[in-house]
């Protein structure tokens, strides 16, 4: 083997090794804390109680519970999509009655440079209560923080709290748990189911493991129970809420 210029064999060792070190320490980050759990045993389509591999925070559900139609979300507070699709989604749990509900996970683009602080907030209004209001609000107002310095983001995400919480916030805890352990956790346990599924965009949504494919200009379709549902053409907004209740429908059908 040829040694490179100016480099010993021990010191091309050591340059090796250092290497090699940032790589593995590049994939902790990204992978979060996946390398420490067992994925092999959640059913990525139930809903996941709090344990301590998610910081003892469980699955976010818009709708019932208990609803016999469950689609699971995977987003981004900073992707456009997402906020654009939030309302829609929210409509459809609405129109279905019951009958349907929305899991939330995270699934934060890497070059969302707020995405994870938007997250980390958002999980912190959830320990005291408020995770849907507060989610909708960064949603809703995601143009006004989504680029912002730090300082500025900060501002918002408390002021957002605030609003939502009235006279039960404590704003003193919802700055801790943003920059909590435990919010992390939940956050990188999103992420590394997302990254498990091969989620490809966001929002992205499954129902019976399957990928909705709601945006494929060529249309799609998924088989539920049985049943094929087809659609055709690129899905707008309104159409994909239409299609989420369609499929609650399809579900609920004999």
């Amino acid at each position: 083997m040829k040694h490179l210029k100016g480099f010993s064999k021990g010191g091309l060792v050591a340059i090796i090794a250092v290497v090699a070190f940032i790589a593995v320490a590049a994939f902790f980050v990204i992978d979060g804390n996946s390398k420490a759990t067992d994925y092999s045993k959640y059913d990525f389509f139930s809903i996941i109680s709090p344990d301590e591999h998610n910081g003892f925070i469980g699955d976010h559900v818009k709708g019932n519970p208990d609803a016999p139609v469950i689609i699971f979300e995977y987003a981004d507070f900073q992707c456009p999509g997402c906020a654009s699709m939030n309302p829609r989604v929210n409509a459809a749990i609405d129109a279905a009655d019951g009958n349907l509900a929305v899991v939330y996970r995270s699934d934060i683009l890497s070059y969302h440079q707020n995405g994870t602080a938007a997250a980390s907030a958002a999980e912190a209004a959830g320990l005291q209560g408020f995770w849907k209001p507060y989610a909708d609000l960064l949603f809703k107002n995601q143009a006004d923080w989504e680029y912002a310095t730090s300082d500025k983001r900060t501002t918002l995400f408390e002021q957002y709290f605030l609003e939502v919480a009235g006279d039960k916030a404590d704003l003193d805890k919802f700055r801790t748990d943003m920059a909590s352990k435990e919010v992390s956790q939940k956050i990188n346990f999103d992420l590394g189911i997302a990254k498990r599924l091969d989620v490809p965009a966001t929002p992205g949504f499954y129902v019976d493991g399957q990928y909705i494919d709601w945006s494929n200009k060529d249309g799609g379709s998924i088989n539920i129970d049985g049943k094929i549902l087809s659609w055709e053409s690129t899905m707008t907004g309104d159409q994909f809420q239409d299609l989420l209740v369609k499929i609650s429908e399809a579900k609920l059908a004999d």
